[in-house]
């Protein structure tokens, strides 16, 4: 795992450290020292903590003007042991929504497990972004982390059924990011309730 680096390709436009808006505003990286840990495996150092030992995050865009933020996330989702979601929520999320951010994108690809347990975080998000038109949206969800999140009908606050399972997003902008998911939660395509 301490080779899979947060992707990189939009440090030119953004980078959170710089941000003064952002939770990780002023943070220091090592490309050579390993310190963070997922259970016993090293992870890159690119990585940010949110409070979590097994859930880490990179937020590697935000636009203030059009409120969104899009965030590449590893680890190990783990609400039942570890709460997870209160961390993503309290620790990174509300910060943002504070400065004005209510659409979340969320790249989990490399969420490689989960263990979940009730969702009054998550409609507590959907309720606190659905005030200012947001939403909160997962792409790439490893198809058995998907399944767990089904389990707890999690597709009734967060949008990471299809078609926002395979996403090819590295070669997308993230402005045309941000209108693909828009498109298709407005269009009624990205939140499937039953």
């Amino acid at each position: 795992m301490h080779d899979i680096e947060p992707h990189f390709k939009w440090r030119d436009r953004y980078t959170s450290q710089e941000d003064d808006r952002s939770p990780f505003y002023g943070r220091e990286y090592s490309e050579f020292e390993f310190s963070n840990k997922i259970y016993n495996y090293f992870i890159h150092p690119q990585w940010d903590e949110i409070g979590s030992p097994t859930l880490y995050a990179k937020q590697i865009f935000t636009d203030y003007d059009l409120g969104f933020a899009i965030v590449e996330l590893i680890g190990e989702w783990n609400d039942l042991v570890h709460n997870d979601i209160m961390f993503l929520k309290r620790n990174f999320a509300d910060a943002l929504q504070a400065e004005g951010i209510s659409k979340f994108i969320f790249i989990a690809e490399n969420v490689l497990t989960s263990h979940l347990d009730d969702d009054s975080y998550y409609q507590e998000w959907l309720e606190d972004v659905s005030e200012e038109q947001g939403f909160i949206a997962i792409l790439n969800m490893q198809p058995h982390v998907q399944q767990d999140f089904d389990q707890l009908r999690l597709h009734n606050y967060i949008s990471y059924r299809f078609p926002f399972t395979d996403v090819n997003w590295r070669i997308m902008k993230p402005e045309a990011i941000l209108e693909f998911v828009e498109s298709c939660i407005f269009a009624g395509q990205g939140r499937l309730h039953e």
